[in-house]
C-alpha cells in the first residue's frame, strides 16, 4: 500500500504542438479522467486543458503506483489522439513522428511534472493558477476564466458540476 498526497501534475504535448485545440482531443482527456475516477485510481480536484498542455490537481489512490497511473493516462490519451489524427488530420500527425526504437509517434513530452501539494494554501495557489491560465495574455481563450469550458473553474465558482469526476478539494481538509 502506498500513501499518496494531493499533487499538481502537468503534462505537455510533444514540442508544445497545440494538438489540444481540437475539441475531440480535449474530450479524450475528459473521458480518461472520468474513467480513472470511476475505477478509483484517482480523485481529481482541479484541472485545465490548454492547447498544448494540461494541469491537474489530483490524488492517486493508495492501491496504485503514481508512475503506473501517470503512464497509463498519458499512454492511453496519446494513443486516442493518434487514432483521431490518423483519420482526420494526417498532416498534424506527421509532426509527432519520432525515430525511436519503441515508438513511431510521441504525443506527450517525457518527464511530466508532479509536485506534492503539502498544504491547503499551496493547493489553492495552484488551483488559482490553473484557472487563470486560459485568460492569461498569452492564451486569451476566454474573456472570463469561469467561461472557459475545459477547466474546473465553473465547478468552484458557480457550483457547475458538468464534469462528474470532479471532487471538491476541501474533502481533504475536513470541509
Amino acid at each position: 500500500m502506498h500513501t499518496h498526497g494531493i499533487q499538481f501534475f502537468t503534462a505537455t504535448i510533444y514540442q508544445w504542438i497545440p494538438a489540444l485545440y481540437d475539441h475531440h482531443n480535449k474530450q479524450v482527456i475528459i473521458d480518461s479522467l472520468t474513467y480513472l475516477c470511476k475505477e478509483n485510481r484517482v480523485r481529481v480536484y482541479g484541472f485545465v486543458i490548454m492547447p498544448n498542455h494540461i494541469h491537474l490537481i489530483w490524488r492517486i489512490s493508495n492501491k496504485h503506483l503514481l508512475k503506473d497511473v501517470q503512464r497509463d493516462f498519458l499512454k492511453f490519451t496519446g494513443q486516442q489522439i493518434k487514432f483521431h489524427l490518423q483519420k482526420h488530420n494526417p498532416h498534424l500527425l506527421s509532426k509527432f513522428e519520432v525515430n525511436l526504437k519503441d515508438r513511431r509517434y510521441q504525443f506527450w513530452q517525457r518527464n511530466a511534472l508532479s509536485i506534492d501539494l503539502l498544504s491547503r494554501n499551496m493547493l489553492e495557489q495552484k488551483l488559482n493558477y490553473i484557472h487563470a491560465n486560459p485568460v492569461s495574455g498569452k492564451w486569451n481563450l476566454a474573456d472570463d476564466f469561469v467561461q472557459y469550458q475545459y477547466s474546473s473553474a465553473s465547478f468552484y465558482e458557480d457550483n457547475d458540476n458538468k464534469f462528474s469526476f470532479l471532487r471538491h478539494y476541501m474533502e481533504c481538509f475536513g470541509g
